[in-house]
Protein backbone atom coordinates (compact mmCIF):
# COMPACT_ATOMS: atom_id res chain seq x y z
CA UNK A 1 0.00 0.00 0.00
CA UNK A 2 1.50 3.49 -0.50
CA UNK A 3 2.66 5.57 2.16
CA UNK A 4 0.08 7.89 1.50
CA UNK A 5 -3.18 6.00 0.66
CA UNK A 6 -4.86 6.61 3.65
CA UNK A 7 -4.49 10.36 3.65
CA UNK A 8 -7.76 11.10 1.67
CA UNK A 9 -10.42 10.13 4.01
CA UNK A 10 -13.17 8.04 2.63
CA UNK A 11 -16.73 9.59 0.82
CA UNK A 12 -19.44 9.69 3.77
CA UNK A 13 -22.00 8.57 1.18
CA UNK A 14 -20.45 5.61 0.29
CA UNK A 15 -21.67 2.36 1.18
CA UNK A 16 -20.07 0.62 3.92
CA UNK A 17 -21.10 -3.08 2.56
CA UNK A 18 -23.51 -2.84 -0.14
CA UNK A 19 -26.35 -1.15 -1.54
CA UNK A 20 -29.06 -2.46 -4.00
CA UNK A 21 -29.67 0.13 -6.74
CA UNK A 22 -31.90 -1.90 -8.57
CA UNK A 23 -32.48 -3.87 -11.76
CA UNK A 24 -31.61 -2.16 -14.87
CA UNK A 25 -31.75 -3.56 -18.47
CA UNK A 26 -28.82 -4.79 -19.71
CA UNK A 27 -30.04 -6.66 -22.52
CA UNK A 28 -28.27 -5.19 -25.20
CA UNK A 29 -24.97 -4.23 -23.35
CA UNK A 30 -24.79 -8.09 -22.17
CA UNK A 31 -25.11 -8.78 -26.57
CA UNK A 32 -22.75 -6.98 -27.66
CA UNK A 33 -20.32 -7.88 -24.57
CA UNK A 34 -21.08 -11.87 -24.97
CA UNK A 35 -19.94 -10.82 -29.35
CA UNK A 36 -16.67 -9.31 -28.00
CA UNK A 37 -14.03 -12.02 -29.56
CA UNK A 38 -11.10 -13.98 -27.56
CA UNK A 39 -8.95 -11.78 -29.32
CA UNK A 40 -10.15 -8.35 -28.41
CA UNK A 41 -10.33 -9.20 -24.55
CA UNK A 42 -6.95 -10.47 -24.84
CA UNK A 43 -5.49 -6.95 -26.30
CA UNK A 44 -7.38 -4.86 -24.30
CA UNK A 45 -6.14 -6.49 -21.17
CA UNK A 46 -2.32 -6.68 -22.14
CA UNK A 47 -3.07 -2.51 -22.18
CA UNK A 48 -5.18 -2.12 -19.44
CA UNK A 49 -4.13 0.52 -17.05
CA UNK A 50 -5.24 -1.53 -14.04
CA UNK A 51 -2.69 -3.86 -13.46
CA UNK A 52 -3.26 -4.68 -9.51
CA UNK A 53 -1.68 -8.01 -8.49
CA UNK A 54 -4.69 -8.84 -6.89
CA UNK A 55 -6.81 -8.98 -9.65
CA UNK A 56 -4.98 -12.53 -11.05
CA UNK A 57 -5.81 -13.14 -13.95
CA UNK A 58 -9.41 -11.32 -14.18
CA UNK A 59 -9.07 -10.08 -18.08
CA UNK A 60 -10.42 -6.12 -18.19
CA UNK A 61 -11.58 -3.84 -20.84
CA UNK A 62 -11.46 -0.35 -19.91
CA UNK A 63 -13.04 2.19 -21.19
CA UNK A 64 -12.14 5.25 -19.15
CA UNK A 65 -9.48 5.49 -16.37
CA UNK A 66 -7.95 8.05 -14.12
CA UNK A 67 -5.10 10.01 -14.91
CA UNK A 68 -3.64 9.31 -11.57
CA UNK A 69 -4.48 6.88 -8.85
CA UNK A 70 -3.75 9.76 -7.03
CA UNK A 71 -6.65 11.26 -7.60
CA UNK A 72 -10.31 11.00 -8.93
CA UNK A 73 -10.90 14.36 -10.14
CA UNK A 74 -8.64 13.72 -13.61
CA UNK A 75 -9.57 11.07 -15.79
CA UNK A 76 -9.75 10.17 -19.48
CA UNK A 77 -11.20 8.67 -22.47
CA UNK A 78 -9.27 4.74 -23.66
CA UNK A 79 -9.72 4.46 -27.44
CA UNK A 80 -13.03 1.62 -27.09
CA UNK A 81 -15.04 4.41 -25.31
CA UNK A 82 -16.13 6.28 -28.45
CA UNK A 83 -17.54 2.80 -30.08
CA UNK A 84 -19.23 1.72 -26.97
CA UNK A 85 -20.50 4.70 -25.14
CA UNK A 86 -24.22 4.60 -26.59
CA UNK A 87 -24.16 1.17 -24.89
CA UNK A 88 -22.36 1.90 -21.88
CA UNK A 89 -24.08 4.69 -20.79
CA UNK A 90 -27.67 3.68 -20.36
CA UNK A 91 -27.06 1.18 -17.91
CA UNK A 92 -24.90 3.67 -15.99
CA UNK A 93 -27.49 5.97 -16.06
CA UNK A 94 -29.90 3.49 -14.76
CA UNK A 95 -27.55 2.10 -12.24
CA UNK A 96 -26.97 5.58 -10.50
CA UNK A 97 -30.48 7.13 -11.02
CA UNK A 98 -31.18 6.47 -6.94
CA UNK A 99 -27.81 8.79 -6.16
CA UNK A 100 -29.95 11.87 -7.79
CA UNK A 101 -26.71 13.78 -7.87
CA UNK A 102 -27.15 16.67 -11.47
CA UNK A 103 -23.46 16.64 -12.10
CA UNK A 104 -21.53 13.63 -12.02
CA UNK A 105 -18.93 11.97 -13.31
CA UNK A 106 -17.47 8.45 -13.94
CA UNK A 107 -13.80 8.45 -13.94
CA UNK A 108 -13.41 4.94 -14.26
CA UNK A 109 -15.54 2.44 -16.91
CA UNK A 110 -14.79 -1.08 -17.72
CA UNK A 111 -15.50 -4.83 -18.07
CA UNK A 112 -13.93 -7.34 -15.90
CA UNK A 113 -14.24 -11.06 -17.15
CA UNK A 114 -13.21 -14.08 -14.80
CA UNK A 115 -13.31 -17.46 -16.20
CA UNK A 116 -13.85 -20.43 -14.58
CA UNK A 117 -11.69 -21.04 -11.28
CA UNK A 118 -10.93 -17.65 -10.94
CA UNK A 119 -10.21 -15.46 -8.02
CA UNK A 120 -9.55 -11.68 -7.19
CA UNK A 121 -7.82 -11.92 -4.23
CA UNK A 122 -8.90 -10.07 -1.02
CA UNK A 123 -7.65 -6.49 -1.08
CA UNK A 124 -8.66 -2.85 -0.39
CA UNK A 125 -8.78 -0.29 -3.36
CA UNK A 126 -5.82 1.29 -1.62
CA UNK A 127 -4.97 4.09 -4.14
CA UNK A 128 -6.29 7.64 -2.75
CA UNK A 129 -8.19 8.37 -6.61
CA UNK A 130 -10.69 5.37 -5.12
CA UNK A 131 -11.49 6.80 -2.04
CA UNK A 132 -14.09 9.38 -3.17
CA UNK A 133 -16.40 7.58 -5.94
CA UNK A 134 -18.76 5.28 -5.29
CA UNK A 135 -17.74 1.93 -6.94
CA UNK A 136 -20.67 0.33 -8.61
CA UNK A 137 -20.87 -3.47 -10.41
CA UNK A 138 -23.57 -4.85 -12.96
CA UNK A 139 -23.23 -7.67 -13.72
CA UNK A 140 -23.74 -8.56 -17.33
CA UNK A 141 -22.63 -13.14 -17.06
CA UNK A 142 -22.45 -14.65 -13.82
CA UNK A 143 -23.48 -18.39 -12.40
CA UNK A 144 -25.02 -19.52 -9.00
CA UNK A 145 -21.18 -20.23 -7.54
CA UNK A 146 -19.68 -16.54 -8.17
CA UNK A 147 -19.19 -15.22 -4.37
CA UNK A 148 -18.23 -12.06 -3.74
CA UNK A 149 -16.70 -11.51 -0.20
CA UNK A 150 -17.34 -7.80 1.69
CA UNK A 151 -15.96 -8.05 4.79
CA UNK A 152 -16.93 -11.66 6.40
CA UNK A 153 -19.90 -11.86 4.31
CA UNK A 154 -20.29 -13.83 0.45
CA UNK A 155 -22.74 -12.54 -1.43
CA UNK A 156 -23.95 -13.44 -5.01
CA UNK A 157 -25.27 -10.68 -7.14
CA UNK A 158 -27.82 -11.34 -9.90
CA UNK A 159 -27.03 -10.22 -14.05
CA UNK A 160 -28.68 -7.05 -13.94
CA UNK A 161 -28.83 -6.32 -10.81
CA UNK A 162 -26.79 -2.82 -9.81
CA UNK A 163 -25.26 -2.83 -6.47
CA UNK A 164 -22.81 -0.20 -5.04
CA UNK A 165 -20.09 -2.40 -2.96
CA UNK A 166 -17.60 -1.14 -0.01
CA UNK A 167 -14.15 -0.98 -1.98
CA UNK A 168 -12.45 0.36 0.95
CA UNK A 169 -13.01 -2.56 3.27
CA UNK A 170 -11.84 -5.67 2.62
CA UNK A 171 -13.25 -7.63 -0.55
CA UNK A 172 -12.50 -10.75 -2.99
CA UNK A 173 -14.49 -12.79 -5.82
CA UNK A 174 -14.45 -16.47 -6.54
CA UNK A 175 -15.49 -17.96 -9.66
CA UNK A 176 -16.29 -21.89 -8.52
CA UNK A 177 -18.70 -22.46 -11.37
CA UNK A 178 -18.47 -22.96 -15.00
CA UNK A 179 -19.39 -20.23 -16.66
CA UNK A 180 -17.22 -16.92 -17.24
CA UNK A 181 -18.47 -13.96 -14.53
CA UNK A 182 -18.46 -10.86 -16.54
CA UNK A 183 -19.12 -7.60 -14.78
CA UNK A 184 -19.75 -3.51 -15.68
CA UNK A 185 -17.98 -1.66 -13.41
CA UNK A 186 -17.69 1.82 -12.76
CA UNK A 187 -17.08 4.65 -10.36
CA UNK A 188 -19.34 7.58 -9.80
CA UNK A 189 -18.89 10.90 -7.96
CA UNK A 190 -21.01 14.12 -7.28
CA UNK A 191 -19.36 17.07 -8.35
CA UNK A 192 -21.00 19.04 -6.40
CA UNK A 193 -20.04 17.64 -2.97
CA UNK A 194 -17.43 19.06 -0.75
CA UNK A 195 -14.77 16.67 -1.28
CA UNK A 196 -10.87 17.10 0.24
CA UNK A 197 -8.18 18.42 -1.57
CA UNK A 198 -5.83 16.18 -3.89
CA UNK A 199 -2.72 14.70 -2.85
CA UNK A 200 0.11 16.74 -3.66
Amino acid sequence: MPSDARMVPGNPRKTLSVRDLGTVDITALRDAVLAIPDALWDAENASKPNKFEALDRTRHIVFRFVDSVRDWRGSHDRPLWADWRALLQPVMDAATKPYGYARATFPRVMLARMAPGGIIHPHVDANPAASWPHKIHVPLLTNPQVGFLIGERVYHFPEGRAVEVNNLGRHAVRNDGTTDRIHLIFEYFDEDQPAPPPIA
